[in-house]
């Protein structure tokens, strides 16, 4: 169990990577005028939350029970609910159809493949130098 500190701190920085990533992405595939800064944060707030909503609750729901075991609906359908609403949230609020949205989605999991990479090259590079 992650203690409650702890998991405010992820949820923030999530929060803060996912916003800029949407951003980006949203500015390359709609455009300046449709992908708005606070545009992506909404979209970053409430994708978490119903990403988290899912989590929890969609874990509990059980799906068979076989010789006393429970086998759960869990992540598959979780990651599947998440995934749709994250969708619904940038054809919403960049006003775009389903193509664009699955496009900004795309490109936003590009754009935060390219930052980490950056991110983890400057990283071992100082790291390098350091010792």
């Amino acid at each position: 169990m992650i203690p409650p500190l702890h998991g405010f701190i992820i949820f923030i920085l999530n929060l803060i990577v996912l916003t800029i990533v949407l951003y980006v992405a949203g500015f390359i595939v709609v455009g300046k005028k449709r992908a708005q800064f606070l545009d992506a944060f909404v979209i970053a707030l409430l994708g978490t939350v119903i990403s988290i909503f899912f989590t929890i609750f969609l874990s509990e729901i059980p799906l068979l029970k076989f010789d006393g075991r429970r086998i759960t609906m869990g992540a598959g359908l979780g990651l599947i609910l998440s995934l749709l609403g994250y969708l619904l949230l940038i054809r919403h609020y960049y006003e775009t159809g389903w193509l664009g949205a699955l496009a900004v989605a795309i490109v936003a999991v590009l754009v935060f493949v390219a930052l980490t990479a950056i991110l983890e090259t400057l990283l071992v590079i100082s790291f390098l130098f350091l010792t």
